[in-house]
C-alpha cells in the first residue's frame, strides 16, 4: 500500500521547518527568531507553520524531542550488552557515533542558552537510564550518591562534547571514547569502593 502522499509532505514540512531553525540559530539567538524569520528560511507560507506548531518554542521542542528519542531508541539496544558485560562501552560508540552524525544540530544546541531544557532532559535521560546500572554493578548505601554521580557524569560529557566540537574533533573518536570511559568508571570507582572496601571503614 502506498503511503499516504499528505503525511510525506508534512513530514518534509516539519523537517525543513526543523532545518530552517536551526540554521537561523548559528546567526541570532532563538529569542529573536520569529515564525515569519522561520517560514521565510523555508520559503513556507506561516499558514503551513501553524499546521505543525504553535510557535518557534514548540518547533525547537519538537527538534530536541526527536534527537533524544534516537539517542533513547539507541541506548535501549544496547542496554542488555551493557548490563552483561559489566561496562558503558557497548553503549558509548553508538552514541557518539549518533552526536557526530548530528554534530551540527547538537553545536546548535549546546551553544544556545535557550536549550537549557535539552540540557536538563539529556541529564534525565542518563540519570533513567544510568540508575539501574549503578544499583547492579555498585549496590549504593546511599541513593543520593547516584544522583550526584549521573549528574556530574551527564553535565561533564555535555561539556567534553562541546569542547570535541569546538577543536574540531581534532581528538581521534576512539581517544575520546577512551577518556569518557575511563572518566566514567573513575568517577564510578571514586565515589563507590570495593564492597570489602567499604566493610572495613
Amino acid at each position: 500500500m502506498l503511503k499516504n502522499p499528505e503525511d510525506r509532505r508534512a513530514r518534509r514540512s516539519r523537517k525543513l521547518l526543523k532545518e530552517s531553525l536551526l540554521e537561523l540559530m548559528k546567526r541570532k539567538s532563538f529569542a529573536e527568531i520569529s515564525v515569519r524569520d522561520v517560514t521565510d528560511a523555508a520559503d513556507m507560507n506561516r499558514g503551513t507553520f501553524y499546521l505543525h506548531y504553535s510557535g518557534t518554542t514548540e518547533l525547537l521542542q519538537s527538534l530536541e524531542e526527536d534527537l533524544l528519542s534516537e539517542l533513547q531508541a539507541l541506548i535501549d539496544a544496547h542496554m542488555q550488552e551493557t548490563f552483561a558485560v559489566g561496562s558503558v562501552a557497548p553503549v558509548f560508540e553508538p552514541v557518539l557515533d549518533l552526536v557526530i552524525e548530528n554534530r551540527e544540530t547538537c553545536t546548535v544546541l549546546f551553544s544556545s542558552s535557550e536549550s537549557s531544557g535539552f540540557f536538563q532532559a539529556l541529564q534525565h535521560l542518563v540519570h533513567e537510564n544510568g540508575a539501574p546500572l549503578v544499583k547492579a554493578w555498585f549496590h549504593p548505601a546511599d541513593p543520593r550518591l547516584t544522583d550526584y554521580l549521573l549528574n556530574f557524569l551527564a553535565w561533564g560529557f555535555i561539556g567534553l562534547l562541546r569542547e570535541w566540537f569546538q577543536q574540531d574533533m581534532a581528538l581521534p573518536k576512539g581517544a575520546l571514547l577512551s577518556a569518557a570511559q575511563r572518566i566514567a568508571e573513575g568517577a564510578a570507582a571514586g565515589l563507590f569502593p570495593p564492597e570489602e572496601q567499604r566493610d572495613s571503614q
